[in-house]
């Protein structure tokens, strides 16, 4: 099929009905609806708690997983198990920029998941535009697998050489345009006033640092938001999964972030591992682009690029174990 252009287009097929999308997204409000009852009122969240949802939340998609099997079939089961594992590998990254960010706020504990909580929906509504555009991209040309792979190659590169250099991400709030943007136009409270974001002061309306914190977190979200939605398309096509696995690997944040919390720093070389793996996705995007061109070219089998990613993900999580008790030695 062609276009005026004269480009080959990318023809979409999704398991996605309208009942299927309307029972999906009913579902996701009533959990952040959930989540928000949860978080009326602030607590510091102990590990118990933590690990309870964590399992909660892990346990949805690998129902979910087995609905699509005995519904749809297995290759779209594994697209979604794999993408569901590119997106969860992807989102510990964003919890550690969340870490940073809550840290240089001074977001007290109290008020951490209601922070997170807001981070969560802001990534899932700047997904779900992404996912809009991303189809309606790949519709216009076969040309759209080309540009994805190109941004996650550029993408792997930056990662991989910042990691290479031993560069730790941190974070300047400083230089936020969003948050010097904001302290320009109203004021800021020196303290948090507990969960409220506005509060009235000397006879004007005054903006909280948890206001402030909540803002950098959505502009951090439409970063991520670039990165994933083109990996998890090189995964599958089909616009409903793609939703699918970042709604179900973004439920489960708020919680994960609590059982990860010591964790995260420890994970010495998870950009590496998240470098190679969207290098990996990017070349398989251009090879799908080329394969439809020019035959002979060979495509990389889901199965195989679900295979990748677990054994990058456990090599980089073996990796950093090993160098974090190497460095806990002590020196003869």
């Amino acid at each position: 099929m062609f276009i005026e252009a004269g480009l080959p287009t990318a023809d979409i097929e999704t398991i996605g009905s309208l009942k299927l999308w309307t029972i999906t997204v009913a579902a996701l409000v009533v959990l952040l609806a959930l989540d928000f009852l949860l978080t009326r009122r602030p607590h510091e969240v102990r590990m118990r708690e933590a690990v309870a949802w964590s399992v909660f939340y892990l346990t949805l998609p690998v129902l979910f997983g087995v609905y699509v099997w005995t519904a749809f079939g297995s290759t779209q089961a594994v697209e979604f198990f794999t993408g569901y594992v590119v997106e969860k590998s992807l989102s510990v990254d964003n919890l550690f920029v969340f870490m940073l960010l809550l840290s240089a706020f001074a977001v007290p504990a109290a008020l951490a998941q209601r922070v997170l909580l807001y981070g969560i929906i802001g990534a899932l509504v700047l997904r779900a535009i992404f996912i809009a555009l991303g189809a309606a991209v790949l519709q216009s040309g076969t040309w759209a697998f080309l540009l994805f792979g190109g941004v996650l190659i550029v993408t792997a590169g930056k990662i991989l050489k910042d990691a290479l250099r031993g560069e730790e991400q941190a974070v300047d709030i400083s230089s936020m345009r969003t948050v010097r943007l904001l302290r320009r136009f109203m004021p800021v409270t020196d303290d948090y006033r507990g969960s409220r974001l506005v509060v009235r002061e000397g006879g004007r309306r005054a903006l909280t640092p948890l206001a402030l914190a909540i803002v950098a977190v959505f502009a951090t979200d439409i970063v991520f938001a670039v990165d994933s939605v083109p990996a998890v398309y090189g995964v599958t096509e089909d616009p409903f999964i793609v939703f699918a696995t970042n709604a179900f690997a973004l439920l489960g944040l708020r919680a994960l972030y609590f059982v990860l919390l010591g964790v995260l720093a420890k994970l010495r070389h998870l950009n590496h591992g998240l470098g190679i793996i969207l290098a990996f996705i990017g070349i398989k995007l251009v090879l799908h682009w080329a394969h439809g061109l020019w035959p002979w070219v060979p495509e990389i089998p889901i199965l195989l690029s679900l295979g990748v990613i677990i054994a990058v993900l456990v090599t980089v999580t073996l990796t950093s174990v090993y160098a974090n008790r190497r460095d806990a030695e002590p020196v003869p």
